[in-house]
């Protein structure tokens, strides 16, 4: 259901995972995730705990604007590379992060931007994923 090309299939989910989580309801093992993550960031909050408003939202970059739905699939997208330790060796440059900066959050935060660099390389060249420059970038933070 995640996974849908559909924007707003995507936000109910979160949304309701959310409604889940502060319900204390039985959660399934995405929506846990999903409602971890969501605990990390209360200035999205309102934003979840109004599904409408959620839905019907457009978010501008540059107005200054950032869009939640992707700032949190990024952090579940991170959590997934660590889980799966894909790239290879994403895992082990994390691990000296968290050593270095000592905020799983924090590091979370970085090495997302790493990982916007190279999606956006991606998409502008039409090129497949870098793993080499995305772990180098990595392990320069």
């Amino acid at each position: 259901m995640l996974f849908a090309q559909d924007r707003n299939q995507m936000r109910r989910f979160y949304c309701q995972a959310w409604k889940k989580h502060r319900n204390n309801e039985p959660l399934q093992p995405l929506e846990q995730q999903i409602s971890t993550v969501i605990s990390l960031h209360p200035e999205y909050h309102a934003l979840l705990e109004n599904e409408e408003a959620a839905l019907e939202k457009d978010f501008f970059p540059e107005l200054g604007e950032s869009n939640p739905f992707l700032h949190l699939s990024m952090h579940l997208a991170i959590r997934d590379q660590l889980n799966s330790d894909l790239p290879a060796g994403i895992t082990e440059i994390y691990q000296a992060l968290l050593n270095k900066h000592n905020d799983l959050h924090d590091v979370e935060h970085r090495m997302m931007e790493c990982l916007i660099n190279a999606l956006w390389k991606v998409q502008k060249e039409g090129a497949p994923f870098n793993d080499s420059a995305y772990l180098r970038c990595l392990k320069s933070i």
